[in-house]
């Protein structure tokens, strides 16, 4: 069994902690990236971003192991871990590429739904369906991830009561999409 200790924090282990830090923070966000891009099918940015998490993986787990009893060290891998799996999504909250779905069901309102999304430029399908409480709407709008919080507002102008869900979008091919001037 391990006996951790606290080391006094000199300046040599001080550098070796924040390096181990650094090293599972940038690994983390390279996993965190690598996941959501391998979910949307890219298979190149994939590959290279699982390239990168291993090799810095390997490094950082290699400070810690070289000396298990210095708790500094597994600390700073266990937070590292936590801080780069939140850059990874701040990351990619930031970037926001791809496309999702937003998908609608109204029951009162689907043609206010509908004229709001036209009139604001962006694309939308409409059908028709019987949910429990009759008829509704279901509009289907394809829309890059920047422009999610749009789309949401304009529904909720329209329709507070609406149902909306958000879907990534795997791959999009033709239709209409919404052009920023």
């Amino acid at each position: 069994m391990f006996e951790f200790t606290f080391p006094p924090l000199t300046s040599e282990i001080l550098t070796g902690v924040l390096v181990i830090f650094v090293l599972r923070v940038i690994g983390m966000a390279f996993s965190t990236i690598r996941v959501l891009v391998m979910m949307r099918g890219k298979k190149l940015a994939t590959a290279v971003t699982g390239f990168v998490e291993v090799f810095v993986y390997i490094l950082a787990i290699g400070g810690v192991v070289n000396n298990l009893s210095n708790i500094w060290n597994v600390l700073a891998y266990s937070l590292g871990f936590v801080a780069g799996t939140l850059v990874g999504m701040w990351i990619d909250d930031k970037t926001a590429t791809g496309f999702v779905n937003v998908r609608v069901i109204s029951r009162f309102k689907p043609q206010n739904i509908v004229n709001k999304i036209h009139e604001a430029g962006f694309g939308a399908t409409v059908g028709w369906g019987h949910g429990r409480g009759g008829t509704v709407g279901m509009i289907l709008v394809i829309v890059r991830r920047k422009e999610v919080a749009i789309v949401e507002k304009l529904i909720e102008e329209a329709d507070p009561d609406a149902f909306v869900t958000v879907e990534d979008a795997r791959s999009v091919r033709r239709g209409y999409m919404h052009i920023k001037e």
